[in-house]
């Protein structure tokens, strides 16, 4: 039950950093910004939240998942009854700002809960669960969104959330604890209750963690296959589809809805499965070359059948679950108490993708916009859209490259 209250918290950071794509129209109209620029505006959530990933591991190591959670879900919240406020470009990239520095503590603080809470050998199904509370919040981000925006608009959809997570936040702080004994109830076996770090340690753990070549490796390939996963599914797939392929928004927002249902799917089975193989690192290889081949053929095709996307975006989202394979392995290297710092650590680096990958794509579609407008957005060539999704396949060749390394090295 209390980590359902976390997973609350969490489902609603992924409503607000996946739903720009479904308002992406309604953003360039009401705000008259041009690709790059709404590009930034998706992209300051990521950057903000990739840049807090250490401070946050520290944070939950020294203060507790809770008062970190519950701190983290008001600052988030707030930013978005802002954002359906803001009338300008720079309010809203700063209400943005506010929901990305918000949400970013509240997924290690969810794995640092787990820990706290279940078994070694439990750790694994968990970490795959929490993150398909990401997938639903994806999923709640790309149809379910739309709809509710036909209904009653964008600002009124995001203010309403905003006020729920409000709500959510208050339940975090006064029912979440950090650990069993802290909830009055027995030790759980073989999960030791973990003292806090002191300044001393976390200076010691975090320079052991950011000179480790496991570290730098990992991170990398999750720049590479979560960036431009979050990039995809969180801004650029639904013009993508709605442009190329002539639909509506809310048509199209079943296709990256797919992507959603994927990362539902696909991180608590590849997290199951890791714990019946010696070796879990030959799922990231393979994940990272179906990733990359999803990519690739969207980029030389570039308007393959439109069931072919869908099955793109279900991959896409599915092989989440085999890159977050590298979270326990990651984890075991250092001491428990310091699990808050390490998982920190590489959680930023999707987030540092997501964060340069929307304005990068952004960039390579504005060459290529045709000078009109529809309802307000920018029309870009399918030929953008191949140069776009060709820059997600090169960073996918990246992650083949860690992926092969991580597996070569006995992980």
């Amino acid at each position: 039950m209390l980590w359902g209250i976390l997973a609350l918290a969490f489902l609603l950071v992924n409503v607000y950093r996946l739903s720009t794509a479904v308002i992406s129209g309604e953003l360039m109209d009401a705000l008259g910004t041009t690709g790059a620029q709404l590009g930034t505006l998706h992209a300051i959530f990521f950057l903000v939240y990739a840049v807090m990933q250490i401070p946050t591991g520290i944070l939950v190591d020294r203060v507790g998942p809770r008062l970190t959670a519950a701190g983290g879900a008001v600052v988030m919240n707030l930013g978005a009854v802002w954002f359906a406020l803001a009338t300008t470009y720079g309010s809203a990239l700063g209400g943005r700002f506010l929901i990305g520095l918000g949400g970013s503590v509240i997924f290690v603080s969810m794995l640092r809960f787990c820990a706290n809470w279940y078994r070694v050998d439990e750790f694994g199904t968990m970490n795959g669960l929490s993150f398909a509370v990401g997938g639903v919040g994806g999923i709640l981000a790309t149809t379910p969104f739309a709809v509710a925006i036909d209904l009653v608009g964008w600002r009124t959809t995001v203010l309403v959330l905003g006020l729920f997570g409000l709500a959510v936040a208050g339940a975090t702080a006064a029912f979440v604890r950090d650990s069993a004994e802290q909830a009055g109830l027995e030790p759980i076996e073989n999960v030791p209750e973990q003292p806090r770090l002191s300044i001393g340690e976390i200076r010691s753990f975090t320079a052991r963690i950011v000179s480790d070549r496991w570290t730098w490796v990992i991170a990398v390939l999750l720049y590479c296959t979560g960036g431009v996963n979050l990039t995809l599914v969180g801004l650029w797939g639904i013009p993508y589809v709605v442009q190329v392929y002539g639909i509506s928004v809310t048509a199209a927002s079943t296709i990256t809805l797919l992507g959603g249902v994927g990362s539902v799917v696909g991180p608590p089975a590849f997290g199951r499965l890791s714990e019946e193989v010696e070796r879990p690192t030959a799922f990231v290889v393979v994940g990272a070359i179906a990733h990359t081949s999803a990519l690739g053929l969207i980029a030389v095709v570039g308007d393959p059948p439109l069931v072919l996307v869908g099955v793109a975006f279900f991959l896409l989202g599915s092989l989440l679950g085999a890159f977050v394979l590298t979270y326990p392995l990651i984890q075991r290297r250092y001491d428990d108490r310091a699990s808050g710092i390490a998982l920190g650590t590489i959680n930023g680096a999707s987030f540092f993708g997501a964060a340069s990958f929307p304005t990068l794509m952004g960039w390579a579609l504005d060459v290529y916009w045709t000078g009109d407008y529809i309802d307000g957005v920018r029309v870009y060539t399918t030929t953008g859209y191949r140069v776009a999704f060709g820059i997600g396949a090169a960073a996918g060749v990246v992650s083949i490259g860690c992926a092969v390394w991580l597996h070569r090295q006995g992980a």
